[in-house]
C-alpha cells in the first residue's frame, strides 16, 4: 500500500509534499513521529507544549506553509503531530499546514509568505498573531496546548 503522498520540487520554494492519491475531509494524510527533541524553536521545529519542541522524522518536516492550508494537525499518543485533511486532497495537490497551528510563536520567517494563497497574511505567524476569525476555522484541527496557552496569557 502506498502512502499517498512524495516529496517533490516546488517552483520558488525548493521542496513540497505531494498527494499521489486522494484524502477525504478527516482522513490521516500523514502519521507523525517525533526523530528528536530539540532545545527551543526553529524553521523545522514543532512545538509540543509551552516550552517543548521537537523535530518528526520522516517527510512531516518538508510540509510546507499555506494560509489555506488543506490540512490541519491532531496530536497523537506519542505527542507527534498527524497531519488530517481538512477538506478533500486531490492527487497531485500539494499538502499543506499553516505553521500556527503547531507553534504559538514564530519569529524565524523574516521574508514574505510565499504561500500564494487567496488568504495570504504576507506574513507566517504563530497562533498567538492569528486574528479571531482564523482561530475559530481553525477550530478541531490545531495542537490542543495552543488553546491553553492563549487562557495563561489571557488571550
Amino acid at each position: 500500500m502506498t502512502k499517498g503522498f512524495e516529496l517533490q520540487i516546488t517552483p520558488g520554494k525548493g521542496e513540497g509534499v505531494f498527494a499521489t492519491r486522494s484524502f477525504q475531509r478527516g482522513e490521516t494524510v500523514m502519521t507523525g513521529v517525533i526523530q528528536e527533541v530539540l532545545d527551543g524553536n526553529h524553521s523545522h521545529a514543532s512545538q509540543i507544549g509551552k516550552n517543548q519542541y521537537v523535530l518528526h522524522g520522516g517527510l512531516i518536516s518538508k510540509v510546507n506553509h499555506s494560509c489555506d492550508p488543506n490540512c490541519g494537525i491532531h496530536v497523537n499518543e506519542t505527542d507527534a503531530h498527524d497531519f488530517v485533511a481538512m477538506r478533500e486532497i486531490l492527487p497531485g495537490e500539494e499538502i499543506t499546514f499553516d505553521y500556527a497551528m503547531r507553534n504559538y510563536s514564530i519569529n524565524h520567517f523574516d521574508c514574505l509568505c510565499q504561500c500564494g494563497g487567496k488568504n495570504c497574511r504576507a506574513r507566517i505567524t504563530g497562533w498567538k498573531d492569528l486574528p479571531e476569525a482564523i482561530k475559530k476555522k481553525y477550530a478541531g484541527f490545531i495542537a490542543p496546548y495552543l488553546l491553553d496557552l492563549d487562557l495563561k496569557v489571557g488571550v
